[in-house]
């Protein structure tokens, strides 16, 4: 019985060292998985597997939506405190993520290519930030620059987010057919909701009606099934699919 322990103990540890490879975790998470096959997979666990999980992300956006509905600028101001007070990365990519959550792209893309200038340049999750900011203030080509790097070197990392997203940096850039060609190649990776929301997105805005429709009644199929509480998480793709609905109609 001790040998089986011990056995199943390797073997979580090598699931969470597989999942920090692909996930691009720094290598010193193997390091800790594999000398303490047992402590080092806990704290694994609770580190970054939960946080990573679909479950753990849409309890954060539920409580980040309350927390915003309260007091929608608190996150900005602290932040900004922190920053002023103690200048360092960390709080200048706090800084970054909060500017971008309150609708300050322009500022938001200034603060993360600080970040990438200092010791955290290949860190993805602030390159994914940037390429964020980036689109959200139409800077399109330095988007696509950006989430191009993180699938040079990093190509599970966020994997569908970055192809979604290079999708619609490549859309807003004038590049139709390439633009086409990586929402169909998410669709076929992923088919998940937003690869599906996000396509049909592209195909009100560009026209492809029979694309359009298809696409419809498969998102239509999705989000009939929908609580209110998942339609509530779900607020910001929904309110961009009514948007380029609103498009198509006047277009007509």
């Amino acid at each position: 019985m001790p040998f089986i322990g011990i056995g199943l103990h390797i073997l979580v540890a090598l699931f969470f060292a597989v999942h920090a490879v692909r996930t691009g975790r720094d290598m010193y998470w193997l390091l800790i998985l594999f000398m303490f096959p047992l402590l080092g997979s806990v704290v694994y666990l609770f580190a970054v597997y939960l946080p990573d999980s679909r479950l753990q992300h849409g309890a954060r956006r539920a409580i980040a939506s309350a927390a915003k509905a309260l007091d929608p600028t608190r996150e900005l101001r602290d932040a900004r405190a922190a920053f002023d007070y103690t200048p360092t990365a960390q709080n200048q990519m706090r800084l970054a993520a909060a500017l971008l959550n309150a609708g300050q792209p322009e500022e938001a893309a200034t603060s993360y290519e600080a970040c990438l200038s200092g010791p955290f340049a290949n860190d993805p999750e602030i390159r994914f930030g940037a390429a964020q900011a980036n689109v959200e203030s139409q800077n399109f080509e330095r988007a696509i620059e950006q989430l191009e790097l993180i699938r040079k070197a990093q190509p599970e990392f966020r994997a569908e987010q970055v192809s979604l997203l290079l999708a619609r940096a490549l859309s807003q850039s004038g590049h139709h057919m390439e633009a086409k060609a990586e929402f169909e190649s998410a669709i076929a990776k992923f088919g998940s909701f937003d690869a599906k929301a996000e396509y049909l997105v592209w195909a009100l805005i560009s026209n492809e009606r029979e694309l359009a429709a298809r696409l419809q009644v498969e998102v239509q199929r999705t989000t009939e099934r929908w609580n209110r509480q998942t339609r509530e998480l779900n607020l910001p793709m929904l309110r961009r699919l009514e948007a380029a609905y609103e498009h198509a109609r006047q277009r007509r």
